[in-house]
């Protein structure tokens, strides 16, 4: 609507759980979290690197553990949380979320499957993430999101999306690439914001990395809260959201 102004869209540095232990809680109406996947590796950054390693598994569900429970607490009574992970850690951060949320607030275990990368001989190539979707209560937002159908049938026609989400990743080449490792396509970000998050709602992205859950809210009316304990990532993700049309 003319004269009306936008949502706000704010970027916070610091660790996420110390951000929002000093906020009030009850805000956002869908946490969209891309954490640390605990690969073992170091990532090239273009601004600095850093190590995603944890020295176990337990020692990583603890860091991870107490970040989910500060953005439940930071969820409407009707909101949602949206948590990316991959083979690594997926069965056992759905038990986590099983105690944290209620299993019964299970919703949906997507899976984006992205088609680029390496291949093994000693395996299926691991093509795909995991996103898990809980809410906080029985009310929570979902508007289905249509996606092209691809039968001869329905040709030209758009179908509801299924829990496979089939998104390519980022290539090198592409427009939208920022130089953060670990980003993640525009197009997904904006499928998931629009279908979990209602027309001026808010999105907390507690690992805000690149910036493009910020990004897709910057064009979707709606309003977000982005954090990052990495500088370099905060300069991105404000950088990314100035250059918004």
């Amino acid at each position: 609507m003319s004269g009306v102004a936008a949502p706000a869209i704010e970027i916070d540095h610091g660790d996420c759980l110390d951000v929002l232990r000093g906020r009030a809680g009850g805000f956002a109406d869908l946490a969209y979290l891309d954490p640390p996947f605990n690969t073992g590796r170091r990532h090239r950054a273009a601004r600095g690197d850093y190590e995603d390693c944890w020295p176990d598994m337990g020692a990583y569900l603890e860091f991870l553990r107490a970040r989910v429970e500060a953005v439940h607490r930071a969820l409407k009574p009707d909101g949602s949380i949206l948590l990316h992970c991959d083979w690594r850690a997926c069965h056992h951060i759905r038990l986590m979320l099983d105690e944290v949320f209620g299993a019964e607030r299970f919703v949906n275990h997507l899976v984006w499957s992205y088609g680029l990368g390496g291949s093994s001989p000693r395996r299926f190539a691991r093509k795909h993430d995991d996103i898990l979707f809980y809410a906080r209560g029985a009310a929570y937002y979902f508007e289905p999101p249509r996606v092209p159908a691809t039968s001869a049938r329905m040709r030209g026609q758009t179908k509801k999306a299924t829990d496979v989400i089939d998104i390519p990743t980022i290539n090198n080449m592409a427009a939208e690439r920022v130089g953060y490792p670990t980003q993640k396509p525009l197009a997904l970000l904006e499928l998931l914001v629009r279908a979990c998050c209602p027309p001026g709602g808010v999105v907390l992205d507690p690992f805000c990395g690149s910036g493009t859950t910020l990004a897709a809210t910057a064009t979707l009316d709606r309003g977000a809260l982005g954090i990052d304990v990495r500088s370099e990532a905060v300069e991105i993700a404000r950088a990314r959201i100035e250059e918004s049309p």
